[in-house]
C-alpha cells in the first residue's frame, strides 16, 4: 500500500501535465440522477429595524435564481465542457417551471425532468444584505417519489446510462433517491459497465453498496464507520473500513480547510486545500462531484480527476453564491497569468468579480467602447470614471462587433491589443470583451453601481442608463478633453503594452 501527500504545486512538469488533463475534461458525458432544487437569492440593503419586531427591514434591490442541488452538479459539468444528461423530478408548481426553464437554457444538457403533480419543488431562498446572509427559507417535500414516477425515473435513467460515460447519484435526501432507487441504479451501472459515483447524504450507506466512488465528508465518514477521522492516517483507516464494509471501490473524502483525501484499498492521496480566498462554500461539493465525474468520463486516472476536483473546489469557494468552476478557471489556476494580462477576463469572470467587490461594500463602475486608438482623451475619461467608484470594469467591443459598427470601414486593431492597452492603465481594474452591438447584456449581467460615458452623450441616449438608474445606480457624463489635446495616435508604448 502506498500513501502520498500531494504538494500544493506540482514539480518537474507535473503542473503542466495537470493542465493538459484539465483540457480533456470536456471529452466525456455524464448522467446525473438526483434531487433538483431552485436556489433563489434576494439582495438588498438593511439600514433600519422593523417597528413591528426586532428584525432588520431588507430593501430589495435584485433577485437571482440558479439551479441548485443535483441541478448544480449538472451546471458544473457543462462549465468544464462535458455533456450532461439530467434525470430528476420537480413539482407541478411555478418553481418547478422556473427550474425546468433554467436547466433547459443550459447548453450541453439533455434534461429528463419528470413532473409529479402532488409534489412541491425544493426551493432554497436566501436573503442577503451587504454580503451577509440574513435568512434562509426552504420549501421542500422529502417524501419518497410516487411509485409510478419512481419506475419511470429508473427506466429513463437506465436507458440514458448506456449513452453516457459516467453516472453520478446526487443525493440531497429530498426523495428522488429514496428507498431502493440507488441500489437499482448501481446494479444497472454494473450491467452497463459504467462507473458510478455517489455523493451521499445521511449515515446509512447500505443503499450505496457497490458504487465505484463515494464522496463522504469527514464527519459523515466518522459517523458511518464509528472511527476517528481527523488525521491523514485516521482518514485512511476509516475510509478503508467503509470501502470494505460496503464493497465500494474508492472514497474521496472532503475535509474542509484540510483539503481532500482519495483512498482505495491499495493507495491513498492527500490534497491540501486550494482556496485562495473563501467567500461562500455553498455548492462546493457539487463542483467536486462534477469535476471528478468529468475527469473519469474523459478517462483520466482517478487521482488526476480528484486533483482537478480539488482545484475546482478551491475556485468555487472564492466565488459568491452557488457557483461553478469553468475549465478556463481551472486552467488559470494551474497556469496563472501575471501583470496586466490578469486584468483581461471573460464576461462571466467579470460578473463574479464584480459581485465579490460589492460584497466588500465597494462601488463598481462600468464604461465601454471600441478604444481602437487609445489616446489621452480616453485616459482622461477613464480616470474620471475610476474617481467615481472603487473598482472600474471596461468592456471593449470584439473584433466582429467593432467591424459591424464600422460598417466594414477602416481596419480595426485586434481586440487582444485593444484590451491589453486598457489593462495597462492604473485606472482600469478589469477588462472584458463583448460581442454584441451594444453593451446592454453586459451591463445587465455586471449590475454596475456607476455607468460612465462622455459628456457628448445625453443621459437619455446612453445605453443601459435607465437600467442602472432603475436599480439605484448613477450615470456619469464624463468631461471630454478638447479635440486638439487628445492626440492623433496611440499612447506611448509604456501606456499601451
Amino acid at each position: 500500500m502506498t500513501e502520498t501527500r500531494v504538494p500544493r504545486t506540482w514539480q518537474d512538469g507535473a503542473a503542466a501535465d495537470l493542465a493538459e488533463a484539465a483540457r480533456q475534461l470536456g471529452r466525456g458525458s455524464v448522467l446525473v440522477v438526483g434531487d433538483a432544487m431552485l436556489d433563489r437569492y434576494f439582495y438588498g440593503e438593511a439600514r433600519r429595524m422593523s417597528p413591528e419586531a426586532p428584525v432588520p427591514v431588507l430593501s430589495l434591490q435584485r433577485e437571482l435564481s440558479m439551479p441548485g442541488g443535483a441541478a448544480n452538479v449538472v451546471r458544473n459539468i457543462t462549465a468544464v465542457g462535458a455533456a450532461a444528461a439530467f434525470v430528476s423530478v420537480v413539482g407541478d408548481d411555478p418553481a418547478g417551471s422556473d427550474l425546468t426553464a433554467l436547466i433547459g437554457r443550459q447548453s450541453g444538457v439533455e434534461p429528463w425532468l419528470l413532473v409529479q403533480g402532488s409534489r412541491v419543488t425544493t426551493v432554497k431562498t436566501r436573503f442577503l444584505a451587504h454580503g451577509q446572509h440574513l435568512l434562509r427559507a426552504d420549501t421542500e417535500d422529502p417524501a419518497p417519489l410516487d411509485p409510478r414516477i419512481a419506475e419511470r425515473l429508473l427506466r429513463i435513467a437506465t436507458d440514458v446510462m448506456s449513452a453516457t460515460t459516467v453516472t453520478i447519484l446526487s443525493d440531497y435526501s429530498k426523495g428522488v433517491l429514496a428507498g431502493d432507487i440507488p441500489a437499482r441504479l448501481i446494479e444497472a451501472a454494473h450491467k452497463a459497465n459504467r462507473p458510478i459515483i455517489v455523493d451521499p447524504r445521511g449515515y446509512d450507506y447500505r443503499p450505496y453498496a457497490g458504487a465505484d466512488v463515494i464522496m463522504p465528508n469527514r464527519r459523515e465518514l466518522q459517523a458511518v464507520t464509528g472511527l476517528p477521522a481527523e488525521t491523514d492516517e485516521e482518514i485512511v483507516v476509516a475510509a478503508r473500513d467503509l470501502l470494505s464494509r460496503f464493497g465500494i471501490g474508492a472514497a474521496l473524502v472532503t475535509r474542509s480547510e484540510h483539503g481532500m483525501s482519495l483512498i482505495t484499498l491499495a493507495e491513498a492521496w492527500h490534497f491540501p486545500a486550494e482556496a485562495l480566498d473563501v467567500h461562500d462554500v455553498a455548492g462546493a461539493g457539487d463542483t467536486v462531484a462534477a469535476v471528478l465525474a468529468a475527469g473519469m468520463a474523459a478517462k483520466l486516472p482517478l487521482a488526476a480527476a480528484a486533483r482537478l476536483a480539488n482545484v475546482a473546489a478551491g475556485i468555487v469557494v472564492g466565488k459568491v453564491g452557488t457557483a461553478a468552476a469553468r475549465q478556463d478557471d481551472i486552467l488559470a489556476r494551474l497556469e496563472p497569468v501575471s501583470g496586466n494580462r490578469a486584468k483581461i477576463v471573460s464576461r462571466d469572470v467579470a460578473v463574479e468579480q464584480a459581485e465579490r467587490w460589492r460584497r466588500r461594500g465597494w462601488r463598481v463602475g462600468f464604461t465601454n467602447g471600441r478604444f481602437d486608438r487609445l489616446h489621452q482623451g480616453h485616459v482622461h475619461l477613464l480616470e474620471q470614471a475610476r474617481s467615481g467608484c472603487d473598482r472600474l470594469i471596461v468592456a471593449v467591443n470584439s473584433d466582429a462587433s467593432a467591424r459591424r459598427l464600422k460598417n466594414g470601414g477602416r481596419h480595426i486593431r485586434p481586440e487582444a491589443d485593444r484590451a491589453a492597452d486598457l489593462a495597462s492603465l492604473s485606472s482600469v481594474d478589469l477588462v472584458c470583451v463583448f460581442d454584441e452591438d451594444t453593451p446592454l447584456t453586459t451591463i445587465a449581467a455586471l449590475h454596475p453601481d456607476l455607468l460612465v460615458k462622455g459628456s457628448d452623450h445625453a443621459v437619455a441616449d446612453i445605453v443601459g442608463a435607465d437600467m442602472v438608474e432603475g436599480w439605484g445606480g448613477t450615470v456619469m457624463r464624463a468631461e471630454l478633453l478638447p479635440a486638439s489635446s487628445r492626440g492623433n495616435g496611440r499612447l506611448p508604448s509604456s501606456h499601451a503594452s
